[in-house]
């Protein structure tokens, strides 16, 4: 009877790893996992109020129209592993709607990643903890007060 039980404990454990297929489509909802393999590059980050901190006079809710010194990049190894880089800023409100970003250093991390095609986990990075894909991109969303981030946006190269 113990056989038995231990035996139906195992199977019980296998199950979910037997069950799965191999293949990595995600049907049309999602990314496969070779599908994010590379270089994905920061394109956009968004603000939850446009600004002008550039001075040219247009208004933009995406920082990266409007300062020079943020980047960042995210790069998904075939082996599940990633590397990380993205520049470190801070935003002060001065008055009169005015604005002011402060870059200093960068922030980086690696470790492994595993996506469902919808979703991307970090494991490795409290900064990154869990990515949303959309189209071709992969977005962090923050949801900051104003005048804060609401999401970071990144493209494949």
């Amino acid at each position: 009877m113990k056989k038995i039980n231990s035996l139906s404990l195992l199977l019980l454990a296998l199950f979910p790893i037997l069950s799965c297929s191999d293949d990595d489509g995600n049907g049309d909802n999602g990314f496969s996992s070779a599908a994010l393999v590379g270089t994905w590059d920061l394109v956009e980050v968004n603000l939850s109020a446009a600004v002008d901190l550039d001075g040219d006079g247009q208004l933009s809710s995406n920082l990266l129209d409007e300062e020079t010194c943020i980047s960042g990049t995210l790069i998904l190894k075939d082996d599940t592993t990633y590397q990380y880089e993205q520049s470190n800023f801070n935003i002060t409100a001065i008055t009169n709607n005015q604005y002011y970003v402060d870059c200093f250093g960068t922030n980086s991390s690696t470790g492994a990643w595993a996506s469902d095609g919808n979703e991307i986990a970090f494991q490795g990075s409290v900064t990154l903890d869990v990515l949303q894909l959309d189209g071709n991109r992969i977005i962090k969303n923050e949801d900051e007060e104003l005048p804060g981030v609401e999401s970071y946006v990144y493209e494949k190269r």
